[in-house]
């Protein structure tokens, strides 16, 4: 798996797909890494696009942050921004989802210079953050003893299927585990998502949330119509807020539509990314 040096941080990502293809950068939620994308980028390879996921610093990296890291989703933001210069990326799709939709739309605002589209699938948004099931652990972050004693019962498997079964139709323990090998086997990126977790706010949503009318370039808004988290309409509420913004509802998914209807949110995405000519 490549890797790209940053300022304080060492990003893993997979690449899949053309190198002259047009970029598709994919932002994964909270306690997740990129191989959540697979299914899709597929998919997308396949229509001649390049897919590049990074495991971002979520608490799934495999390397901890360095001193001196925002360890804040500003901070996971300005990260993604990085990576996009890093990699000097141009006209990119970038594809957020859960809590890394909201990341998504913090780059959109503060760092879209090099985006060409954003794709919203379920995410977090506006007044709805943090999502009540992430409030414990909000609270455990206060101090190091509680962290470690709210984190370690994600080595049980019931205990991750409790946590994940809800985002997909499809069992996702097999991903989950992975996830959470990171937070369990090293202490420091452990520490790095406690600091995250224990800055998490709404303000942060809805800050950015007043200004998604500055982000001028296309936008798709792929929403599941079964998701258990993130309400329908926050959906609609995001397509109202951005001038060129339109909306999918996708059937049969959970918060993951990327592993419950790849096929159909490849479909939707690539109606976005791929031009018409082609």
């Amino acid at each position: 798996m490549p890797t790209v040096d940053l300022d304080h941080t060492t990003l893993h990502y997979s690449e899949t797909g053309p190198d002259t293809g047009r970029p598709v950068v994919f932002v994964h939620g909270y306690a997740m890494g990129g191989s959540l994308w697979g299914p899709l980028a597929t998919r997308l390879a396949e229509r001649g696009l390049r897919c590049l996921a990074p495991t971002w610093p979520l608490g799934a990296h495999p390397t901890p942050c360095g001193p001196g890291a925002d360890r804040t989703l500003p901070g996971v933001a300005a990260t993604v921004g990085a990576f996009l210069d890093a990699l000097d990326l141009d006209d990119v799709v970038l594809v957020g989802n859960d809590t890394g939709g909201l990341v998504a739309q913090l780059v959109a605002v503060h760092h879209g210079e090099r985006l060409g589209a954003l794709v919203l699938t379920s995410c977090d948004a506006f007044e709805h953050f943090p999502p009540p099931i992430l409030r414990p652990f909000v609270l455990a972050a206060r101090s190091s003893a509680t962290w470690r004693a709210a984190v370690r019962p994600l080595a049980l498997k019931a205990v991750r299927r409790r946590a994940y079964g809800d985002l997909a139709h499809a069992d996702v323990e097999p991903l989950a585990a992975a996830w959470v090998r990171p937070v369990l086997d090293d202490p420091r990126v452990a520490e790095d998502l406690r600091v995250l977790t224990s800055s998490l706010h709404q303000q942060t949503s809805l800050d950015v949330g007043a200004r998604l009318g500055e982000f001028t370039r296309p936008v798709l808004v792929a929403w599941s119509a079964d998701d258990r988290f993130f309400p329908i309409g926050d959906a609609h509420r995001l397509v109202a807020a951005m001038p060129q913004a339109q909306l999918t509802v996708l059937e049969g998914a959970r918060t993951y539509s990327m592993i419950d209807r790849p096929d159909a949110l490849a479909e939707a995405v690539a109606g976005i990314a791929v031009p018409a000519a082609s």
